[in-house]
């Protein structure tokens, strides 16, 4: 595997370098990492004045407090881990870096504040996951457990989207650990009433069967969590569910991530829906909005 990391010396690229350190079972297998820092430029009046040859020493210092450490943590582990550094706009630099390598998955820190709208991920892992078209995990803040086996949850919605986040998680077991616990979680609809819009909202029956409701919810499950089951039997891994009823699937995924205490929760991704703004589809962003928990996205072209 083919690993790039945009690391920056803060306590959010640390959390992410040591995520993939202590990818025991990973790094028994030859795994590439690459470690890039993007350095602002000097303001062209102070840089006139330093002279090229001193800014140019300013640069590799300073991409040397974020590099070297980092590079001698995940060599220690067994990666094979090289570095970089560019200067530049970090978010402009760094999505063209993310769309013109050949990594099999991006890790990156998150500066993000969830009660904030606008910058669920902060702006350049929102810039990231706009533009990115490569598996993406992003480290939310709180510090990664170091276990080797993690708890996955897997988010699916019946769509091609979620179903290539479950052949990803198969496709590349060892990332997870030996001894993976993986649950597969899907949200159905209440459908014992429905909730009319207008000036005051108001739940109305729906006049269906209380049994009805049930197998048709119980044949949703099924129609949902069979293929993923399937896709992560061939390497071994038995799933358990988590099946939920509710209006809104995004509070719903973040409060189970939070209760079950997983450390990933992977998500397929519809990338810029019908505005722009939307980042990584509206499930996948109020679940960024509402947990901390790592996310890895998925999200084929």
């Amino acid at each position: 595997m083919r690993i790039l990391m945009p690391v920056d010396g803060s306590e959010y690229s640390k959390s992410s370098v040591a995520f993939v350190a202590s990818r025991t079972t990973l790094l028994k297998t030859p795994t590439e990492v690459e470690l890039v820092n993007i350095q602002y430029p000097v303001p062209p009046r102070a840089a006139r004045a330093l002279g090229r040859e001193m800014v140019h020493s300013f640069h590799e210092a300073e991409a040397a407090k974020a590099l070297r450490s980092t590079v001698a943590t995940l060599k220690r582990a067994g990666a094979n881990a090289t570095a970089r550094y560019v200067v530049g706009n970090v978010a402009r630099e760094l999505t063209s870096i993310v769309a013109n390598d050949r990594a099999d998955l991006i890790v990156m820190g998150s500066h993000g504040d969830t009660g904030l709208k606008k910058l669920l991920l902060g702006s350049v892992a929102s810039a990231v996951a706009l533009s990115c078209t490569k598996p993406l995990l992003i480290m939310r803040g709180a510090a990664m457990n170091k276990r080797d086996s993690l708890k996955v949850g897997i988010a699916l919605d019946g769509s091609p989207y979620g179903l290539a986040v479950a052949r990803f998680v198969a496709s590349n077991r060892d990332l997870f650990g030996a001894s993976p616990s993986v649950s597969l979680i899907h949200v159905v609809p209440d459908l014992t009433k429905i909730t009319v819009p207008g000036w005051i909202e108001r739940e109305v029956p729906t006049g269906i069967k209380p049994e009805q409701v049930n197998a048709m919810q119980m044949a949703a499950f099924e129609n949902v969590f069979k293929p993923a089951h399937e896709l992560l039997a061939r390497v071994g891994i038995t799933a358990g569910e988590v099946r939920l009823i509710g209006a809104d699937p995004g509070a719903s995924i973040a409060a189970q991530a939070g209760k079950s205490r997983w450390d990933v929760l992977a998500m397929g991704s519809l990338g810029f829906g019908t505005a722009r703004h939307t980042l990584m589809g509206s499930v996948a962003s109020r679940v960024a909005s509402r947990c901390k928990t790592a996310l890895l996205l998925v999200r084929e072209k």
